[in-house]
């Protein structure tokens, strides 16, 4: 975006003209020049009804060129609200509240500032205003639902150790001793009778107790995803466009 110049401001005529939000508020109508420096002092915007029928001027400082476009550094608000021009010549007074105004500095060495010669300030030319471009943008908000992935909790798989008592039977076999007689009848001779003892060894079995660590089972973790539908809801702001129309009746002498 350039700083304005003479020579480019000349060949804006026409040109849309933007407040410093970006809203589009008219277009480049006149151009007021001050008598004694011939520099171009203010911009006289075709509104197309915008600010209805007040003439509405801007000042040439601030304001910058982007291609076809021009761009103020004042708000739509603030320029309608900008004091009302009801001649093509704009006194030193008239300026001075121009200049107060819009926030800029006044000098005292000035001379009155006018429509170049040829130019029309105050009339509308009814089929050049229709071939004007006069549109509003409309815009609305629109719900865009996104998906983001949170940690909502853990799985944790835990192993611990515990007691717990057991029992099994088993069959011991013990050895036990007993008496058996046969009857013999048999000499003996010349046998000396004497005390004699038999030692026999006795044997049972006794229950032995062993333990050895045996795998059971394998035990893990599987995650699965299942799907759900939320309904989301907010609140969207759209603008609205409707036409005011106001009628301007005149009453003609006779």
């Amino acid at each position: 975006m350039s700083e304005m110049t003479l020579d480019r401001l000349e060949q804006m005529r026409g040109a849309k003209v933007y407040d410093s939000s970006g809203e589009k508020i008219g277009t480049v109508e006149e151009i007021f020049y001050d008598e004694s420096t011939n520099k171009p002092e203010w911009i006289g915007i075709g509104t197309g009804g915008f600010f209805g029928t007040k003439r509405v001027l801007v000042p040439v400082q601030g304001a910058r060129s982007d291609g076809d476009e021009l761009t103020i550094q004042h708000s739509a608000s603030e320029v309608k609200d900008s004091p009302d021009i009801d001649s093509d010549e704009i006194s030193q007074d008239t300026e001075r509240d121009l200049y107060s105004y819009y926030g800029l500095e006044w000098s005292e060495q000035r001379s009155d500032t006018v429509l170049p010669e040829g130019t029309s300030g105050g009339g509308r030319d009814l089929d050049r205003d229709t071939d004007r471009d006069m549109s509003l943008t409309r815009s609305e908000e629109e719900l865009r639902v996104g998906k983001r992935e949170v940690e909502t909790g853990r799985a944790r798989l835990r192993k611990w150790v515990e007691t717990e008592p057991v029992e099994a039977d088993v069959e011991l076999r013990r050895e036990t001793a007993e008496i058996t007689r046969e009857p013999i009848n048999q000499p003996m001779g010349d046998v000396e009778l004497r005390d004699e003892d038999i030692d026999v060894a006795l044997h049972e079995e006794q229950a032995v107790v062993d333990k050895q660590v045996v795998a059971k089972e394998r035990v893990g973790i599987q995650k699965d995803v299942t799907t759900e539908t939320e309904t989301v809801r907010d609140e969207v702001r759209k603008e609205r466009v409707d036409i005011d129309k106001d009628r301007v009746d005149i009453e003609k002498d006779r």
